[in-house]
């Protein structure tokens, strides 16, 4: 049966499924082949730590297997880890979070898809930081939902402020707010009394106000504060992937106002059912392994450190804070005009791979690139040594 011209117009994806690539992902996929091919490629591309998950959740996911068939779990997840993620806050923040409140995902991801089908209808408008995330404005596209940047750079230290969501505010009424800390791809974070002044906004005005904290634990010099501090109305989102060193197992959690939880589980029912169950026991036992992934976050540390030390002789130094996570956003433009070409020619001609500015900044990104520090100490060495002849040849 061969198909008519009829038929392929039908086959066509629908206008929601127009949206721009995750070029970070793109990259590593063309990485992957080239390795496959046999050449040594430097990732730092993707935001994935190289270490393994700790001992401990390795432990508990095999005594899992070997004890019998892993089904569902309730659609919100299993108690025990919920009320340990209360705990958590408790511990850490000093905060008292009824793990009814607390819903288990499929990695941040699926966090993400939830609160925006829960809170944004198709039209709605929704501040971002730019440069930011690119999922968020990617998932908000295919839901109909409007974006609007506030953009975060040197003058303003990298910084979402209550002031800048104001004058958006006032300019057209948002519906929510979206705000990192620490942030990809700048590292940047918030104040306390930053992060306070957005929540404040946020309730005075009637601004639903989401609290991306993956990067929570990856800091570097003091430690990130959480939205559940300052409002008991914000939706905060985290995941094991990042600190936890969890990426591929997909788990995340969020938590939301007592209201929203029932509408949260209806959608979790029909697009999950449930987070990956032998996911969750082995996320419980994430939380006892911090002597391991403290030991892993003096790795970043090192890392950061030979950057920061490194790319500046290399004419790469106008860099943003990189107060946390495990990114260094760079100025490019003394080199290109064009971050991707230079980072298509930088993975081809050096075996370096990294993210162009374009993947988080549709505006100004093209002078830019984002380097992950997540990987070897080694690749760190070697990735100023390529970045070097680089240059050198350009």
């Amino acid at each position: 049966m061969s198909l008519n011209i009829e038929t392929i117009k039908n086959l066509a994806p629908a206008r929601r499924a127009s949206i721009a690539p995750f070029i970070a992902m793109d990259v590593k996929r063309e990485a992957t082949l080239k390795e496959q091919a046999g050449e040594r490629i430097v990732h730092m591309e993707v935001g994935e730590p190289c270490a393994p998950p700790p001992r401990l959740v390795r432990e508990a996911a095999m005594a899992a297997l070997a004890g019998g068939p892993i089904g569902y779990t309730d659609a919100l997840g299993l108690l025990s880890l919920r009320q340990r993620i209360a705990r958590h806050y408790a511990e850490n923040f000093g905060i008292d979070v009824d793990p009814q409140r607390v819903a288990i995902t499929t990695g941040s991801s699926g966090a993400f898809i939830m609160a925006f089908l829960t809170l944004f209808d198709a039209g709605a408008r929704v501040a971002i930081p730019n440069p930011g995330y690119p999922a968020y404005r990617n998932i908000f596209a295919a839901l109909g939902v409007e974006t609007v940047d506030v953009p975060v750079n040197s003058e303003n230290g990298f910084a979402m402020t209550a002031a800048a969501l104001a004058k958006a505010h006032a300019a057209q009424r948002l519906d929510g707010v979206l705000a990192m800390s620490p942030a990809n791809p700048t590292g940047a974070m918030l104040s306390d009394q930053q992060l306070r002044d957005i929540a404040v906004f946020c309730e005075t005005e009637g601004v639903k106000f989401i609290s991306d904290e993956i990067y929570h634990g990856l800091t570097f010099s003091r430690p990130a504060q959480t939205a559940l501090a300052f409002s008991d109305q914000a939706i905060v989102v985290n995941s094991f992937s990042k600190y936890y060193c969890m990426t591929g197992w997909r788990i995340g959690w969020l938590v939301a106002p007592p209201e929203l939880i029932r509408p949260i589980e209806r959608l979790q029912q029909s697009l999950a059912i449930s987070a990956p169950t032998l996911s969750q026991i082995a996320a419980e036992a994430a939380f006892e392994a911090k002597e391991e992934l403290e030991a892993v976050k003096e790795g970043y540390r090192r890392n950061r450190d030979i950057l920061l030390n490194g790319l500046p002789e290399l004419g790469l130094g106008d860099l943003a804070p990189a107060d946390g996570a495990f990114y260094l956003y760079a100025d490019i433009s003394r080199f290109t005009g064009d971050s991707t070409q230079f980072c298509h020619d930088l993975l081809h001609r050096a075996g370096v791979a990294a993210t162009p500015g374009v993947d988080f900044d549709p505006k100004l990104g093209h002078l830019s690139l984002r380097l992950s520090y997540a990987g070897a100490e080694a690749d760190m060495i070697e990735a100023l040594k390529r970045l070097k002849g680089f240059l050198a040849a350009r």
